[in-house]
């Protein structure tokens, strides 16, 4: 996902992220801070979840919109306002329209999920589906702008934007005043800077490492180059830091203010959301999860008390049941096997007695007993399995070889 830049480079103060606290107060929901044991224990120091994801629609982009649209004149309130997006930016455009009485116009891809439209359109916009990625839907709102003369409101690349989700850092300061590393993911960047901008004024001591997808890690070769450059082809689950190029102004604070940017790959986003449904009972899309990937695969790298921000909640739930899956088979706890046995009456059940012997639960059974690739006397089974961890998942599979099974993969 790539965006265009924002014609303005100016800068943001603390000043300006102290005036977006005020008006959102009554907006926006002051997010909780939940302690984890468990990652505490993980990461050997206090760890705290800045929970965005119970944010009004479900993350902190309601933050920025708010702040930007209700920053419009008169005249430009009056034309409307339009924006690109496959799910948080559109849902916190819409709703912050809708409180400040301005039109919105959503531009989403046709494949976005039917969730996110429906919420979308529930907040109050007017929802148009056009092109199958974020790109054409994007092309689309910025030559509606030029038709209509609507304000289109940027996801991450402008001041007003920055300065509403700066108001992330305020809260955290508030909340947790003994804060030593603040965790947050990177997309564009809007988030990251606008923390950076409120953490580094009032407490320069305080650690800020950004996050993002190695499979959308913009961030690192544009900060080699010393400007933004493009990542051809962003891949990754986490579509809410699925962003091809930094934003012109937040790559510059991010550039002065944040001491590091790492990445994290699919398996340990994956290995993370399952964590926080699991340990924090929390809901946490991908992008949202990514701090907490990188304490995870980095234990004692990080000084604490740390926060990890979590940045949003909303996840599709045909991409949760995979996702939670693929955490599973990262942890060992979840194993595909494919197997020959002979075709007979009773063979089917004598090898779900031989798991059940195992002690592996069976999630799914694929049963093929037609196929050129079998003999006339042969079936393929293909089982999924919940296992206890990767001992028991070797256990498994000696078990099905001690008892006769071929297993082929």
């Amino acid at each position: 996902m790539s965006y265009s830049t924002a014609p303005s480079l100016r800068t943001v103060t603390l000043d300006d992220v102290r005036g977006a606290q005020k008006m959102l107060s009554g907006v926006a929901r002051t997010t909780a801070m939940e302690s984890s044991r468990h990652l505490s224990r993980q990461v050997g120091a206090p760890v705290h979840l800045k929970c965005e994801n119970l944010q009004r629609t479900g993350s902190f982009k309601l933050r920025g919109a708010y702040v930007r649209i209700a920053g419009l004149l008169p005249e430009e309130r009056a034309a409307g306002v339009v924006a690109a997006s496959a799910g948080n930016h559109a849902q916190g455009v819409a709703l912050a329209s809708s409180l400040l009485g301005v039109r919105s116009t959503v531009f989403m891809p046709k494949g976005a999920p039917l969730p996110k439209i429906s919420a979308t359109r529930e907040y109050g916009a007017e929802v148009r589906l056009h092109g199958q990625v974020v790109d054409e839907s994007l092309a689309a709102a910025t030559e509606y702008a030029r038709e209509t003369g609507a304000v289109f409101i940027h996801p991450f690349d402008h001041p007003d934007v920055i300065a509403g989700q700066g108001t992330v850092g305020l809260e955290i300061l508030e909340q947790c005043p003994e804060v030593r590393t603040i965790v947050v993911g990177v997309g564009g960047g809007g988030l990251a800077a606008g923390i950076a901008v409120a953490v580094k004024a009032l407490r320069p001591d305080v650690r800020i490492v950004g996050v993002q997808a190695a499979g959308a890690a913009a961030y690192p070769p544009s900060l080699a180059a010393g400007r933004p450059v493009s990542v051809r082809h962003p891949a990754t689950m986490a579509d809410g830091i699925k962003v091809g190029r930094p934003g012109d102004v937040p790559f510059g604070i991010v550039r002065e203010l944040v001491d590091e940017v790492c990445t994290v790959g699919e398996d340990e986003l994956s290995a993370a959301l399952l964590l926080c449904l699991e340990r924090a009972k929390l809901v946490v899309e991908p992008a949202g999860a990514s701090p907490v990937a990188a304490l995870l695969s980095r234990p004692g790298a990080f000084e604490g008390p740390v926060v990890a921000v979590l940045s949003g909640g909303n996840v599709d739930p045909v991409l949760m049941e995979r996702v939670l899956r693929h955490g599973m088979a990262a942890q060992g706890r979840y194993l595909a096997v494919r197997l020959r046995l002979t075709d007979r009456p009773g063979a089917l059940a004598s090898l779900l007695g031989a798991l059940s012997v195992a002690d592996a639960n069976v999630l799914d059974v694929s049963h093929v007993r037609t196929d050129p690739r079998l003999g006339l006397t042969e079936a393929e089974v293909e089982l999924h399995l919940e296992t206890k961890g990767p001992a028991h998942c070797a256990e498994v599979e000696h078990a099905l070889r001690e008892a006769g099974y071929t297993v082929i993969d």
